[in-house]
């Protein structure tokens, strides 16, 4: 069966909360070969987007969209042992959140483990990490680059002020932004800001990390 067709038989796996056969269809595509990035770009993540669709659309109940929310969590944990090899091995350190009020953290996650799949150590700060903590995290930690997400695009404004405010605190700090809320504004927001590069997607992530002059000392 092609990834697409995967992705269209976990969504009822989702709606109906039946974590098993979601680990088995995972475990198929493991057997198959298929990596990681795959199986969240080409098969999870779409599955994702439309329980989001649908409960945008009244069809779900909010109940409904934690337990598909709980079930995807559970698929990136029994994915997690084959990314965590790879965490630490460069000098780069990235720290990766959502924003104030942004409930949503299952694509900022994927974008954390792409990051230590590649060698960066990630600080993933989860859901609506409140502004000032981030900034304060931040300034203490000094990483290489600060990922930024939004799933809803009624926060584009705290994203916006998040923006400011690192820039503020640490003009030259690398931003990246994404998310499902970014779909239609996240080029005209990456033209807004200076040093804010918009990733649509993870391959476009995977891209992004090949690159090699975002390496920095950080031994003093």
């Amino acid at each position: 069966m092609k990834i697409q067709g995967l992705s269209e038989e976990l969504l009822p796996v989702l709606l109906n909360g039946d974590r098993s056969t979601g680990l088995e269809i995972v475990n198929r595509l493991l057997e198959e070969g298929t990596d990681v990035i795959t199986i969240y770009e080409g098969v999870i993540k779409p599955a994702m987007y439309k329980v989001g669709e649908l409960w945008e659309e009244g069809k779900i109940s909010v109940a409904t969209e934690h337990l598909a929310s709980a079930i995807v969590e559970t698929l990136l944990g029994h994915l997690y042992y084959r990314i965590i090899k790879n965490a630490g091995t460069n000098k780069m350190v990235v720290v990766i959140t959502s924003v104030e009020d942004e409930v949503h953290q299952i694509g900022a996650k994927m974008v954390s483990d792409m990051f230590e799949l590649h060698g960066w150590t990630s600080h993933f700060l989860g859901a609506n990490t409140p502004m000032d903590e981030l900034l304060d995290f931040i300034s203490r930690i000094n990483p290489t680059i600060i990922g930024l997400s939004m799933s809803i695009n009624l926060h584009t404004r705290n994203l916006e002020k998040t923006i400011s405010k690192i820039r503020e605190r640490i003009p030259e700090m690398p931003i990246l932004v994404g998310g499902q809320g970014l779909i239609e504004d996240g080029k005209d927001l990456m033209m807004k800001h200076t040093g804010v590069l918009y990733l649509k997607d993870l391959p476009a992530l995977e891209n992004f990390l090949k690159q090699s002059h975002y390496e920095k000392d950080r031994s003093n």
